[in-house]
């Protein structure tokens, strides 16, 4: 019995979060039978895509101790000069009047270049002049957003490319773009973290960052990679928004950073470093979007919503803190 009550508590504290998403799918099933139609479970993953490809860089940054605070203010910054590359010709408030239209590669390898070096100078200023994580990437939330304005003129950049727009759209009318650029970049993840020297090294990081050096990892270039990936994925989220929604306004992706952080803090990502999955990111950010699909569905008022996410964050960083206190 008692090995019984062991292996029960083990699984609860290992699946806990998937037998919540569980419930919570079986619960809407029946109180809104509408929630399972396919049409209904396309529009959760699209729902989840951006914030959740933005998890998923969001993990190797936690994982390793830290934290990323820019992301939302990165893709707003990447989102709007990528756009600009891909304006149709004849566009209204068009940014470069005199450029022809664009190969749809250059808009998108600018947003991942912008991205990729927001990321890279988050991870620069942290290894090299070990300030706060959370001090170096504020200052980066700030800047990438008045980057963003100053771009812009505080303006939408809107009329793009139909190629631009098409990532946004349906494969075979069915399957939703957004979800298959998430799903690739899920496997991609999943790959660094569990299959290559890097990810290791990320673990060994947030897990005992002394140990890690003495053991022969070069902790300053690691931690620039991993703000330089987070940076990447906030870019690759800047183009899959612009196709999505067709227009990116330099405010957009307001708050993004806290669903990104929540959608991993839920998927079990531990805070205290050296814990954390990217199935787990991926279950945290359903989570959040089958939670606010579901509200959507049932009328309920949408500030509630953010209420309902905050208690949510609290609770899984109490049963993280939990978790740890035992393993003490």
């Amino acid at each position: 019995m008692t090995v019984n009550t062991q292996y029960i508590s083990q699984s609860m504290r290992k699946y806990g979060i998937v037998i919540v998403l569980i419930l919570m799918i079986i619960f809407l099933s029946i109180v809104q039978p509408a929630f399972l139609s396919a049409n209904n479970i396309f529009n959760v993953l699209t729902q989840s895509s951006i914030f959740g490809i933005m998890a998923l860089g969001m993990t190797f940054v936690i994982i390793s101790k830290g934290i990323d605070l820019s992301v939302g203010s990165v893709l707003a910054f990447a989102g709007v000069v990528a756009a600009s590359m891909g304006q149709v010709v004849g566009a209204t408030e068009k940014y470069f009047p005199n450029m022809p239209v664009l190969p749809v590669i250059v808009p998108i390898a600018t947003g991942l270049l912008i991205g990729a070096l927001c990321g890279f100078i988050n991870g620069f200023l942290i290894a090299k002049t070990r300030i706060p994580a959370f001090i170096a990437t504020l200052g980066m939330l700030t800047i990438a957003r008045g980057f963003a304005l100053i771009y812009t003129s505080g303006r939408p950049v809107s009329n793009l490319i139909p190629a631009l727009n098409n990532l946004g759209g349906k494969v075979f009318n069915i399957i939703p773009v957004p979800v298959i650029i998430y799903f690739i970049m899920i496997v991609v993840s999943s790959v660094l973290l569990n299959k290559t020297r890097f990810g290791k090294n990320t673990y060994a990081i947030g897990g005992n960052i002394t140990a890690a050096e003495v053991s022969g990892v070069n902790v300053s270039k690691n931690l620039i990679l991993i703000y330089s990936y987070c940076g990447l994925l906030a870019g690759i989220a800047a183009i899959v928004f612009a196709g999505r929604v067709g227009s990116v306004h330099p405010g957009a992706a307001d708050g993004y950073e806290l669903t990104a952080i929540a959608s991993t803090t839920i998927g079990g990502t531990s805070h205290s470093g050296g814990i954390g999955t990217i199935g787990g990111a991926f279950v945290g950010a359903l989570v959040l979007a089958v939670l606010r699909n579901g509200f959507t569905l049932l009328g309920v008022n949408a500030y509630w919503q953010k209420v309902a996410e905050g208690l949510i964050i609290v609770g899984a960083v109490i049963v993280d803190m939990r978790k740890n206190a035992k393993k003490d």
